[in-house]
């Protein structure tokens, strides 16, 4: 039976979404970011605190409902090892913060591209 928050993740508080992202990106062993037709990703520029961070979903579902009025970017799939190898050196390196499963509302869970790496890394070791 599916709660009313599994049918519809994006009504959960930004720490639960932050949750269901983990326990599904382990579960599936990928991650979903936008791109655009250039295959140039997302990255979203916060004013009030003026910094950069991409924006990183449990589905491409979820990524796709995000951007659904802007046609001229989709989801993208990035595999766990990838990220946590490739990634997340890169995103550091450009001090890009990671904005986990953000929604229309404005509401994300932002951190670090190494502490997201460190939580998935305590994840995985509790399995």
């Amino acid at each position: 039976m599916t709660t009313d928050n599994e049918a519809n993740p994006t009504s959960l508080t930004s720490e639960e979404r932050y949750d269901f992202f983990l326990d599904h990106v382990l579960e599936e062993k990928e991650l979903w970011i936008l791109v655009n037709e250039n295959n140039e990703f997302l990255k979203i520029y916060a004013e009030d605190e003026e910094f950069e961070y991409l924006p990183v979903w449990p589905t491409s579902e979820l990524a796709q409902d995000y951007a659904s009025e802007d046609r001229s970017i989709s989801a993208m799939g990035i595999s766990l090892v990838e990220f946590l190898k490739k990634w997340v050196i890169g995103l550091t390196k450009d001090q890009l913060e990671v904005g986990v499963f953000p929604t229309a509302d404005g509401s994300v869970w932002m951190l670090s591209a190494e502490e997201l790496k460190n939580d998935i890394q305590t994840e995985l070791s509790n399995i």
